[in-house]
C-alpha cells in the first residue's frame, strides 16, 4: 500500500468530507434551533432580549459543533460510503485492486484531520465561546450581576460588590443552599470611597441568610487601617441567591471547560481534600475524544461492503444513528460505573472504543470470508 494518496483516495476522501460537512450543518443547525426555542423563556428578563439570545446562541456554536462531531462523523461516513456503494463505485474501486484497508484509510484520514481541528476548538474556541455566552446572559438578565473570564462572578447590592471565584449548589433532602468559595466583599461609603474589604473562605446562603466563614476584613478609616479576623460572620444582604446559583452553575460547569482548566481544577480539589470525580470524568473524556471518533467510524465502515449497497439514505441514516446512540449509551454506562465504584475513568473511556474496534475487526473478517 503506497503511502501517498492517489486520485481514488482523494475522491473517496472528498466525498466523505462533503457528506460529513453537510450532515454537520444539518445536525448543528437543528440543535441550534432547538436551543433558540429554549432561550425564548428567558427573553424579556432584565435586558435579555432577542438580539442577546441570538448572540448567546452564536457564541455557543463552536461548543455545539465539538459535541456533535462524533455523531456527525459516523453518520456522514455511512451516508458517503452508502452513496458510493449504491452507485457501484466501491465495487469498481475494489475491482481495480483497491483493498478494504486502503478504503478505510481514505475514509479515516480526512476524519482524523477534522477531529484534530475539533480537539483544537474544544480546547480554545469552544470554552471561550461558552464562557462568553454565559457571561453575556448573566449580565443581561441582571444589571447587578456579571461574570468575568478570569475573575469569576461579580454581583452588586447597593454600595457593596461581591466577587466569588467558585461556587456550587448543595442539596440534602429538601434542604438546598448555595456555597461560594474565595469570596471578596468591597464596601463603599456614600462618597464613593472604599470603606472596607472583606475576604471569606466561603459564603453560604440558607433560608436564614448569608453566613461567611473564615472572614478577614480590612477597614479604611481617615487616619488608620484596621483589620479583624473572625471565624464566622452573618451577612445581611438581599442578593438574589437563585440568580447567583444560576450564574455559578453556568460559570463552573466542568463539561464546558478545557482540558487544561479541568486539570487545574482536579489538582486544586485534590490538594484541598475535595471531590474531583466530576472534573476527572470530563478531563479524560477530552483525551479519549479522538479515539471515540476513530472507533465509531471504523466500526461502521464494514457495512459499506454489503449492508449499505441495498437500501436508500434512510437506511444508512438509521444505521448511523444506531451506531452513535449505542456507543454513547455504552460509554455513559461505563462512566457511571466508574463514578459509583470509584475505578479509573481511563478504563471506563477505553472499553467502548475497544468494543467498537473489535466489532469492526470481526465484521471485516466476516465479510472477507
Amino acid at each position: 500500500m503506497t503511502p501517498f494518496p492517489k486520485i481514488h483516495d482523494q475522491y473517496v476522501s472528498r466525498t466523505v468530507v462533503m457528506t460529513v460537512l453537510l450532515t454537520w450543518a444539518v445536525l448543528v443547525g437543528l440543535d441550534a434551533i432547538n436551543a433558540m426555542v429554549g432561550e425564548f423563556s428567558d427573553v424579556g428578563k432584565g435586558n435579555y432580549g432577542f438580539l442577546e439570545a441570538l448572540t448567546y446562541l452564536v457564541y455557543t456554536l463552536p461548543r455545539r459543533a465539538y459535541t456533535m462531531f462524533p455523531t456527525v462523523a459516523v453518520i456522514g461516513a455511512l451516508m458517503a460510503l452508502g452513496q458510493l456503494a449504491a452507485s457501484s463505485e466501491l465495487t469498481a474501486l475494489r475491482a481495480v485492486g483497491l483493498s478494504r484497508r486502503r478504503l478505510s484509510v481514505s475514509v479515516a484520514a480526512p476524519l482524523l484531520v477534522l477531529t484534530a481541528l475539533m480537539v483544537l476548538s474544544g480546547e480554545t474556541l469552544g470554552p471561550w465561546g461558552q464562557h462568553s455566552a454565559d457571561a453575556l446572559k448573566a449580565s443581561a438578565k441582571s444589571n447587578d450581576m456579571t461574570v468575568a473570564q478570569y475573575s469569576g462572578l461579580w454581583a452588586r447590592e447597593g454600595d457593596t460588590f461581591l466577587n466569588a471565584q467558585n461556587g456550587r449548589e448543595h442539596a440534602d433532602g429538601k434542604d438546598t443552599w448555595l456555597e461560594l468559595d474565595d469570596v471578596r466583599l468591597f464596601e463603599f461609603d456614600d462618597d464613593g470611597r472604599l470603606a472596607s474589604i472583606a475576604r471569606a473562605a466561603t459564603a453560604e446562603h440558607r433560608s436564614s441568610g448569608w453566613l461567611l466563614r473564615g472572614v478577614k476584613r480590612t477597614y479604611f478609616e481617615d487616619n488608620a487601617v484596621t483589620r479583624t479576623d473572625v471565624a464566622e460572620e452573618h451577612w445581611t444582604s438581599q442578593l438574589d441567591a437563585a440568580a447567583l446559583a444560576a450564574s455559578a452553575s453556568n460559570l463552573w460547569r466542568p463539561r464546558y471547560m478545557s482540558a487544561r482548566d479541568l486539570g487545574a481544577g482536579i489538582e486544586y480539589r485534590k490538594r484541598n481534600g475535595l471531590d474531583a470525580s466530576e472534573f476527572e470524568e470530563h478531563y479524560w473524556g477530552r483525551w479519549f475524544y479522538p479515539l471515540n471518533v476513530l472507533a465509531l467510524c471504523l466500526a461502521a465502515i464494514p457495512f459499506a461492503f454489503g449492508t449499505l449497497r441495498s437500501g436508500g439514505a434512510g437506511k444508512r441514516l438509521f444505521i448511523g444513528i444506531i451506531f452513535a446512540l449505542g456507543f454513547w449509551l455504552l460509554q455513559m454506562q461505563f462512566v457511571k460505573l466508574a463514578s459509583v465504584y470509584r475505578f479509573d475513568y481511563r478504563i471506563a473511556y477505553l472499553m467502548p472504543p475497544l468494543v467498537m474496534l473489535a466489532v469492526s475487526a470481526w465484521l471485516f473478517r466476516r465479510r472477507s470470508g
